[in-house]
């Protein structure tokens, strides 16, 4: 396949409990890797690391450029029989082969760095802090477990997502299946899948190779790689009559002091600023423009505080004059201020500006009044001859 060029490392577990007819099919399942390969020195360049207790390096990324020459270097690979330093493996890959000077590409090349370890056991060392390290310098990795190895130790050492990069087989003698695995994720996947890319946000696969895209509210800046947040608020991009407020990723409308927000939430009204509890005013209140001011009556004058009021040079002021006070009816002056009053006939409400009628009784005509006499009369009657029954 023509898959994306790399620079590839298989590090093979060759430990005690990996039996001979076992590791010969792990050296099958190399064999068939490198056929799906497109291998080269300016595509795909291959090593095989050897592990047990110790490491050896089969071969090196600069050795071999044909797939020939791989295979019958993997044929004559030997057990090294004795633990399982995964950690230790994983170490030397980052340190001894994945340099320039053992044929790894430099940086700039952005030739993606991947390595594939098959084990069947537990590591006997720390390997967490090591997978860490080398996933952190930019080195993927995949994790093939069989028959014994530990599903745990798999997790730990694989690149994420997990589930595109752990695989386990019950035997080596089924190993060879995840050959056409392999070949999905080096040839028919794309940058994009592989995780090769460098974009930051999204990446979007086009034919051999990829673009880069941003999130919603987000806008791709110049190196066509990274992004950066857009600013719904920039003139232009909102529909607010007065302020706009970013609200992630998105925005909404306020208005300035004095001003109410529409019920279409974009555009603004103004307040009467003046209306009774609004403004601080002593004396009066004048409105302006969503905002307001505060002046005093004839004969006052506006003090520092700009809000209240003192008597201009001790003249005497007639609170009471019309225009002045917010009497109903009757106003009545009360040294430098005034209390309101009713006319006869009405009574103060609890404003005590305004006045309602007073409710009174109904006067009593004449026939009514000779009836309530005659009754008296018969009263008195009853009571006096009650009066004398009892007294005889």
């Amino acid at each position: 396949c023509k898959n994306q060029p790399l620079d590839l490392v298989f590090i093979i577990d060759s430990s005690r409990s990996v039996r001979p007819k076992e590791f010969e099919k792990v050296k099958v399942f190399l064999s068939k890797m490198i056929d799906t390969l497109d291998v080269g020195e300016r595509t795909t360049r291959v090593a095989v690391m050897n592990y047990a207790s110790t490491v050896k390096v089969e071969f090196p990324l600069r050795t071999y450029f044909d797939k020939a020459s791989m295979k019958e270097a993997v044929s004559r690979i030997e057990p090294l029989s004795a633990g399982t330093m995964t950690g230790l493996a994983i170490q030397t890959a980052v340190d001894e082969v994945f340099t320039e000077e053992m044929g790894t590409r430099p940086a700039n090349f952005n030739i993606p760095k991947v390595v594939i370890v098959v084990t069947d056991g537990r590591p006997q060392d720390r390997v967490q802090g090591v997978a860490a390290s080398a996933r952190a310098a930019g080195i993927e990795i995949y994790a093939v477990g069989a028959g014994r190895a530990d599903m745990q130790s798999l997790r730990i050492m694989a690149s994420e997502p997990l589930d595109e990069h752990v695989f386990y087989v019950e035997t080596y003698g089924v190993i060879e299946k995840l050959t056409s695995k392999f070949r999905e994720t080096f040839c028919a996947a794309n940058a994009c899948a592989l995780g090769t890319h460098d974009c930051q946000q999204v990446c979007v696969s086009d034919g051999g190779s990829y673009l880069c895209n941003c999130y919603e509210g987000y806008t791709l800046n110049a190196d066509k790689r990274t992004c950066s947040a857009v600013d719904p608020c920039t003139p232009g991009r909102h529909e607010c009559e007065q302020v706009c407020v970013r609200n992630n990723g998105s925005y909404v409308c306020e208005c300035y002091e004095g001003y109410s927000l529409n019920p279409d939430k974009k555009t603004c009204s103004a307040m009467d600023m003046c209306a009774p509890g609004r403004h601080n005013c002593a004396q009066v209140c004048l409105s302006s423009d969503g905002s307001y001011s505060c002046d005093c009556f004839e004969g006052y004058t506006l003090n520092p505080d700009k809000k209240t009021c003192s008597i201009k040079d001790n003249s005497p002021v007639d609170m009471c004059a019309p225009g002045r006070h917010d009497c109903e009816q009757v106003c009545v002056r009360d040294d430098l201020f005034y209390t309101c009053d009713c006319y006869q006939g009405y009574t103060l409400n609890p404003d005590k500006k305004t006045c309602s009628r007073t409710i009174t009784s109904s006067l009593v005509t004449t026939e009514e009044s000779c009836k309530c006499e005659a009754i008296a009369a018969l009263q008195d009657s009853v009571t006096s001859h009650l009066e004398a029954l009892s007294a005889k």
